[in-house]
């Protein structure tokens, strides 16, 4: 799964849960759920970086950093840190994508992906509507 529909799949629990406890524990879950989806990955690491940081930066923003929503899409995309972190990887092995068939390619395009992300971070950063 890319990178900003972690953080907005994250995020929605995050929110959802009203609890940054929760959030932080149901991310990396989620993470992990998420790549076992057979998908579509974007070729390019630094989109990916990119708008995962453009995401969670966002969020930050809008709701504040400690917000149920904020946390839960740090928490769910930060597995894939391992990727870009080598530190993050003891003995060479990635702890989240070292384990054959938890990853899994297939038909879940790229460009669906981003934009359900779009449309959740949209959802979840606009302001609230005003009863008339």
């Amino acid at each position: 799964m890319i990178v900003s529909l972690h953080v907005a799949t994250g995020a929605a629990a995050g929110a959802a849960s009203g609890s940054r406890v929760a959030a932080l524990l149901l991310g990396p879950i989620l993470h992990l759920a998420g790549d076992r989806l057979p998908h579509q990955d974007i070729g390019s690491r630094r989109f990916e970086i990119g708008s995962g940081l453009a995401g969670l930066v966002l969020l930050a923003a809008r709701r504040g950093p400690l917000d149920p929503a904020t946390i839960g899409a740090g928490a769910s995309s930060v597995p894939d840190l391992e990727h870009v972190l080598p530190f993050l990887r003891p003995h060479g092995r990635k702890l989240f994508h070292g384990r054959p068939g938890w990853h899994r390619s297939g038909r879940f395009p790229a460009g669906l992906q981003l934009l359900l992300a779009g449309a959740i971070l949209g959802a979840l950063v606009a302001p609230p509507s005003r009863a008339d």
